[in-house]
């Protein structure tokens, strides 16, 4: 396989900022592996493939979020089978030098800016991987302009970062499946024998990989997806807090209080009252 490189500016003009692109990958072997010149993030809309990257090969699938270094040189086959639909961003090399000069200490060495060998692959799945698609989405018609891809970067990077436990590379296929599956409210709410469950594997097998490839234990892993997801009912709801707990699978009011507090550092309540503060009619009149 030959290698050649691409250049930033054979799909911008000198005004524009970013490419979007969305495609259907074909399945016929890759004629050639590219550097290139500028920073780009691809995401598996659906299918999958296989992805040639400095001398590895991997399979993706739907839901691998992956974050492209300029030092990279790689090439992407769809599976002949479930074919492969990918959304593809690239980006000048100074935007992701002024969001690493800005918000270094914040990504602390991952994404565009990891150091492995092999680049940073994230994997999303359910309510995530759908907010990750129509962030990107997005793109596809508004303007090429420096704001846009910088706004565009930093809702990925913090959703990412939100998320606060992806599966690393190298984890096994039922492990990723059951993340995956750790996303409905129906696992969730069992916590950690949920988990196990749809995993199809012993418990202390299941115990071992999660922490090696989550870096939690399973009931840590649940007890966060179970958090995100009483987050975000009462941003969005009035249901009692009471009601959102139950939801999300607590049965003991104070654990749900402790576990949302280590979180995100306040009380469900606190959490509601911020989000939901109308600042323009609350308060006395001025």
């Amino acid at each position: 396989m030959r290698e050649e490189m691409f250049r930033i500016d054979t799909y911008l003009r000198p005004s524009e900022m970013f490419h979007f692109a969305r495609k259907d990958l074909i399945s016929d072997p890759p004629a050639l592996r590219h550097r290139h010149n500028y920073y780009e993030l691809f995401l598996l809309e659906r299918g999958a493939c296989t992805h040639w990257i400095n001398g590895a090969r991997e399979a993706l699938r739907e839901g691998d979020l992956v974050f492209i270094r300029p030092s990279d040189c790689h090439a992407v086959q769809a599976d002949a089978t479930l074919g492969c639909r990918i959304l593809n961003v690239m980006f000048r090399a100074e935007t992701a030098a002024h969001l690493e000069s800005r918000y270094g200490a914040e990504f602390g060495g991952r994404f565009f800016w990891s150091g492995e060998v092999l680049p940073e692959t994230v994997r999303m799945a359910g309510s995530r991987l759908e907010r990750a698609v129509n962030l990107t989405l997005d793109l596809r018609t508004s303007l090429r302009t420096l704001t846009r891809i910088e706004n565009f970067l930093l809702s990925i990077l913090t959703h990412v970062l939100d998320d606060g436990a992806a599966v690393r590379r190298g984890a096994p296929d039922w492990l990723v499946e059951a993340c995956r599956a750790a996303q409905r409210p129906e696992v969730f709410r069992q916590g950690a024998a949920g988990f196990v469950r749809v995993a199809g594997r012993g418990h202390e097998h299941v115990c071992r990989q999660t922490r090696a490839h989550l870096g939690l234990s399973p009931t840590e892993y649940l007890n966060r997806v179970r958090i995100q997801h009483a987050a975000m009912l009462l941003s969005s709801t009035t249901r009692p807090l009471a009601a959102v707990a139950e939801e999300c699978g607590f049965e003991n009011m104070s654990y749900f209080h402790r576990r949302f507090r280590e979180h995100y550092g306040t009380t469900p309540g606190g959490y509601r009252r911020r989000r939901r503060r109308d600042p323009i009619q609350s308060g006395a009149a001025v």
